[in-house]
């Protein structure tokens, strides 16, 4: 590369790492319990005791769970029914209209097999604040879309430091740290050797936290093109009523779809759904699949078959970014995987903090000076 080149990538790298240290840092740390969230809300006990149902018994009609779950909220209509993917329990979300806001919703889970409700999740938890921070900084879908800003930084500061630091890698043999030379050397050689190994994780990481920031703006797209689509006959059309039965429904939907599952039902009028339809969301049974919807919408009037089409590539994305982004779709063993890498990470980020500070007021002798201000370190901010 020319001298002017290696000036370019180390202004793009320089601000893109000191622009979004801060709030990767916040990431990371945040995120590194969030990808045991299910283990840790388990030791805590935030699902509350369950007493399993005898093996083999059978399951109740979900038109008979909807009824015990309305008639404990008279004045509410069902938004969402989901179901457990590893217990014979039903979850139930309802409101006082099908826009309601999401702290006007009210959400109830009961076991499959006798419709006895279970002990309520308590809300405002750690792990809630750990999320609603890591998600959106508690400032709503702005917060969201400043953090999928700050996924591209950190993005451009990785490719940055790729670049500027492929030909110096080339002078040393691969996985050297010089211990034997000054504190600020050694730093710098676990600084590049840890963003090297990590550079690919961190990319993947940074990429799809972004694509989950834009979870909104994806869902009205869908809703406005091929939901649109699949319902252009009920357009002109007054909204329904939900009269035909649920349990009909999801067994007329698994009828068109065999080998699938039912992860969720919405509710007519709701986000995920039209004015007239159950829209009946079904999934693999694979670890990888399972995090494919396909969605059959049910006439909420007649019970008929409207319409079934998997969600269009750019749903998928957003959809299969979640697990990707924690980790969450291989098991406790990937899950440890996630958390050693987001560890270095974290060592990324603080070494580069160190590495950016120190070389102020080191001496202008120190041989490392001279590399950091013409080759600036791999990041302090390589994290999402």
């Amino acid at each position: 590369m020319t001298r002017n080149t290696v000036r370019t990538w180390s202004v793009v790298h320089k601000w893109t790492s000191l622009v979004s240290t801060a709030f990767m840092l916040m990431l990371c740390l945040t995120g590194l319990p969030l990808i045991f969230h299910h283990e840790i809300d388990e030791a805590l006990g935030t699902h509350g005791t369950y007493e399993a149902p005898p093996l083999g018994a059978p399951t109740l009609s979900l038109d008979r769970m909807l009824a015990v779950a309305l008639a404990a909220r008279e004045a509410e209509v069902p938004l969402y029914l989901s179901f457990d993917e590893t217990r014979p329990v039903v979850s139930i979300t309802t409101g006082p209209s099908p826009d309601a806001a999401n702290a006007d919703m009210h959400f109830a889970s009961f076991d499959w097999t006798s419709a006895k409700p279970l002990p309520p999740r308590p809300e405002g938890g750690l792990m809630d604040v750990l999320l609603t921070l890591h998600i959106e900084m508690f400032m709503g879908l702005p917060g969201m879309l400043f953090l999928g800003f700050m996924g591209l930084v950190v993005f451009a500061a990785i490719v940055s430091g790729v670049v500027l630091y492929a030909p110096f890698m080339r002078k040393l043999d691969f996985g050297v740290v010089r211990i034997s030379r000054s504190t600020r050397v050694m730093w710098l050689d676990y600084h590049n050797l840890l963003g090297v190994v990590t550079v690919a994780w961190l990319s993947v990481v940074a990429l799809t936290g972004t694509i989950n920031t834009l979870s909104q703006p994806i869902i009205q797209l869908w809703q406005a093109d091929q939901l649109a689509q699949m319902t252009a006959p009920y357009r002109d059309l007054p909204p329904a009523r939900a009269e035909a039965s649920i349990q009909d429904a999801i067994d007329t939907a698994l009828a068109a779809a065999p080998g699938m599952r039912v992860q969720f039902v919405a509710f007519p009028g709701v986000a995920y759904s039209t004015q007239h339809h159950y829209a009946v969301f079904m999934q693999g049974d694979s670890s990888l699949t399972k995090h494919l919807l396909t969605p059959a919408l049910i006439d909420a009037q007649t019970g008929e078959l409207t319409a079934i089409r998997p969600m269009p590539w750019y749903a998928q994305a957003l959809l299969f970014s979640g697990p990707l982004h924690f980790g969450d779709y291989g098991g406790l063993p990937l899950k440890v995987l996630w958390a050693l890498l987001d560890i270095a990470a974290v060592v990324i980020l603080v070494s580069g903090i160190y590495l950016w500070l120190s070389r102020r007021r080191a001496p202008a002798s120190d041989p490392v000076v001279a590399q950091l201000r013409d080759k600036p370190a791999m990041s302090p901010a390589e994290c999402a």
